[in-house]
């Protein structure tokens, strides 16, 4: 199978075909093509599903890389002038370019401090950063000697810093002196000091100065001044050699409780698929200039803004601020600026920016643009709508992508273009992925439906275990279908095979024996012109077993007449059925976000369920006042 790019639907349906029948030889012919090997792969998979307790899954077993060979150095050979990556900090017009050779250099030169700290290949690696380009740099610097990094999100508190450091025993933390983020400070070697007080694992601390902080302390013995270590470094770092299975990074999915559970993802069947998939899903051209607004905390910023862009050769646009500072025309301003091609945001930044009127659109020249994505929860039809008749002007297909952490790179989507697409719709499965909707009792669904969405047969991006558990990760994820990866998420499919994402089977109501997707009374209320955001729990309720709440965030001078609760019900109806209705609305002045955008439902479903002692850790919210107005504002039974 070449790796031209599939263009219709015919392209589309041989490629899946030729993976569900021959996974080997698909993925063989693929990575050959894509990637830098030191020793080409004759093998395949090994192992299933069924076998998990005999160990992880492996591709490409025989083969061995540095995935640095294939996100740098033949490109810095190639074309060592071309940008790599092209950076835009938090105030508008602060700006660095990158090239090729000079994303050698240093990370070549990281590499070689990191040698010097004594860190040797699969020693474990934290970062704690903000959206700068040396947090890339860093990620590269740990894959060129075999070390595995571990990002933590910028926004996460020293308590969850400290839980991550111990449990994968980190020696280097790399962090900066202080964050910027929408005209804000924020203390990361503060939070770093806090965290790691005690924890003797951690020898050393590498610090970024991104801005002037006077009160930052270096400890004398422990901490290094990125810049300056950098400048006394080398600027050649031979890559080390590594098996096809060796870890590349540990990613931790950020839930509330428990202990953390960090995903571990290897080297040759990762940057295989995100390298795929990154140029089939949007369609990657030479010149294209290619930006997502993610951050590198999250697995989307692994894969597709560092390894599956600079796979590819192409130039990834790295944003440290937020879609609405210094007004909600920061994202269009930099499409005009920046010539952007292709742009990949969260449904959550979409509603956002459209509540704020279309005039911070359309004042910007947008001819740039090529193709529209969306990650991270389903988009509703409304927000698609608004995405691509506004910001795409009605000529950008939009790829609405389902993927998970664990999943490693997109699984669900159309491609640039070549896929006909339905408002709200994540389409097709990807070749390679083989989708399942089962019912409760575990059978299943054939033809058009809704369900449990599983995965039926491996591919080479997914996460190989949990670290340090790997019954964790059978019992997780492996347990309740036996043969099968459980993703979590509800999915209904249509009579054209299209898959529309429900939201997480926890986000899935249960209301007198009527099932329902929160995400689909969302989408309803979002389609009244009044409705800026909404979001949707459930609530023990004495009859029903479970009421609907909804949090309502209303667009600016919005009114809300007598009947306007009425009204909204109303659409319920009318998009889901004469059983959905929403039992007790609040009007809510925001919904509690993450700095990266993601509404933390986990938070709003305590509310309801009052039990605020339960509220976990709210560190990593944009405004954590938002929780005290909400609960001021919570209508009891």
């Amino acid at each position: 199978m070449p790796t031209h790019l599939l263009d219709d639907l015919d392209a589309w349906r041989k490629a899946w075909l030729d993976a569900r029948n021959d996974p080997d030889g698909f993925w063989l012919r693929i990575t050959h093509d894509l990637i830098a090997w030191r020793r080409q792969p004759s093998r395949g998979l090994d192992g299933s599903y069924l076998t998990l307790r005999e160990g992880p899954i492996t591709w490409f077993a025989d083969g061995t890389l540095n995935v640095t060979e294939s996100c740098i150095d033949r490109h810095a050979q190639a074309h060592p002038d071309k940008v790599a990556i092209l950076w835009e900090g938090d105030e508008p017009g602060d700006v660095r370019r990158i090239t090729y050779a000079e994303l050698l250099d240093l990370t070549s030169r990281a590499a070689n401090v990191l040698l010097e700290a004594g860190i040797q290949k699969g020693d474990r690696v934290i970062i704690y950063m903000g959206m700068v380009p040396e947090a890339a740099i860093a990620m590269l610097a740990c894959a060129r000697i075999g070390a595995i990094h571990s990002v933590v999100f910028g926004g996460f508190s020293a308590e969850a810093l400290r839980d991550r450091v111990r449990d994968c025993a980190a020696e280097v933390v790399i962090t900066q002196n202080v964050g910027l983020r929408g005209g804000r400070t924020l203390p990361l070697k503060a939070t770093v000091d806090q965290a790691i007080q005690g924890e003797s694992s951690v020898r050393r601390v590498l610090v970024l100065h991104r801005a002037p902080a006077p009160d930052t302390h270096l400890h004398p013995l422990r901490d290094l001044d990125w810049h300056q270590a950098l400048a006394a470094a080398s600027p050649v770092c031979p890559p080390v050699e590594c098996a096809a299975e060796d870890p590349l990074f540990i990613l931790y999915t950020s839930g509330s409780t428990g202990r953390p559970k960090g995903l571990l993802h290897t080297t040759g069947g990762y940057i295989t698929y995100v390298a795929w998939t990154h140029r089939q899903v949007f369609g990657l051209q030479p010149d294209d200039i290619y930006a997502c607004m993610a951050d590198v905390g999250w697995i989307t910023g692994h894969s597709y803004i560092v390894y599956g862009p600079l796979a590819n050769g192409a130039t990834t646009f790295m944003f440290e601020s937020t879609p609405t500072y210094p007004d909600a025309g920061r994202y269009w301003d930099m499409v005009e600026r920046h010539r952007l091609s292709i742009f990949y945001t969260a449904p959550t930044a979409i509603r956002a920016i459209a509540a704020q009127g279309d005039a911070h659109v359309t004042r910007y020249d947008r001819s740039s643009l090529r193709v529209l994505g969306s990650v991270g929860e389903p988009i509703n039809p409304e927000a698609w709508r608004w995405y691509h008749d506004v910001v795409g002007e009605g000529r950008c297909p939009v790829v609405d992508t389902w993927w998970q952490t664990e999943t490693g790179g997109i699984c669900i989507s159309p491609l640039h273009g070549a896929t006909p697409t339905k408002p709200g719709a994540a389409t097709l499965p990807l070749p390679g992925i083989i989708p399942a909707l089962l019912d409760g009792d575990g059978h299943l669904i054939w033809g058009p439906g809704e369900g449990y969405l599983c995965l039926e047969h491996p591919w080479p991006g997914q996460a190989r275990t949990v670290w340090g558990d790997h019954d964790r990760y059978i019992a997780t994820y492996f347990s309740a279908y036996a043969g099968r990866y459980f993703t979590g998420d509800g999915c209904r499919r249509d009579a054209d095979g299209y898959h529309w994402i429900t939201g997480r089977v926890d986000d899935v109501l249960n209301v007198s024996g009527h099932r329902m997707g929160t995400a689909e009374f969302e989408s309803a209320l979002q389609s009244h012109d009044s409705v800026a955001e909404a979001a949707v729990v459930g609530f023990p309720h004495p009859i029903k077993g479970q009421g609907v709440y909804a949090f309502v965030v209303l667009q600016p001078q919005a009114e809300t007449p007598d009947a306007f609760f009425d009204d909204l019900n109303r659409l319920i109806r009318e998009h889901i059925g004469a059983h959905a209705r929403v039992d007790r609305f609040q009007l809510a002045p925001a919904l509690p976000k993450t700095r990266s955008g993601k509404v933390m439902r986990r938070i709003l479903r305590k509310i309801v369920e009052e039990q605020p002692e339960q509220l976990g850790d709210l560190s990593t919210l944009a405004d954590p006042q938002v929780v005290q107005a909400l609960l001021a504002g919570y209508i009891p039974a």
